[in-house]
């Protein structure tokens, strides 16, 4: 799975539904994905779930509410992550790698233009974009967390 598949998955999905795989698929067009089925076939992107979202996590419009479902993590994390503006935070926050070769990858799927090696810039370039993505998927970002 793609390092933004994972970030959209564990935001927007993180009950592991089929349609996690369908945001997976959505949030890199490009590739084919082979998934292995799990009792039949997947079901559309538009299907609601029949799991419990964690509280606050989804509004009336199906729509996953980003900023309720990442300070339930955040106050559930003994480290203070501040995911609103750290990339890195944001992904020490879903348990993914932070280093600077997983933002590079991060960056080499978002398409970053920029100096790799300019990591400040290149770590706010990258918190834009998955903000962005998570918003393209489905997700209810929060107005200052916009451009």
């Amino acid at each position: 799975m793609s390092l933004i598949g994972s970030i959209v998955s564990k935001i927007l999905h993180p009950f592991g539904s089929s349609e996690a795989q369908a945001a997976e698929s959505s949030a890199k067009p490009s590739e084919t994905q082979a998934q292995p089925s799990s009792g039949g076939g997947s079901a559309p992107a538009s299907t609601p779930t029949s799991g419990g979202a964690s509280s606050g996590a989804a509004s009336s419009g199906g729509s996953v509410d980003v900023e309720a479902v990442l300070n339930d993590l955040a106050a559930k994390n003994s480290q203070k992550l501040n995911w609103r503006t750290s990339i890195v935070d944001l992904m020490k926050l879903l348990d993914l790698d932070s280093s600077l070769h997983a933002r590079q990858q991060l960056a080499d799927e978002l398409h970053y233009s920029g100096d790799k090696n300019d990591s400040a810039s290149m770590n706010v370039w990258l918190h834009k974009q998955v903000i962005k993505k998570l918003e393209e998927n489905g997700g209810k970002v929060p107005a200052d967390l916009k451009d």
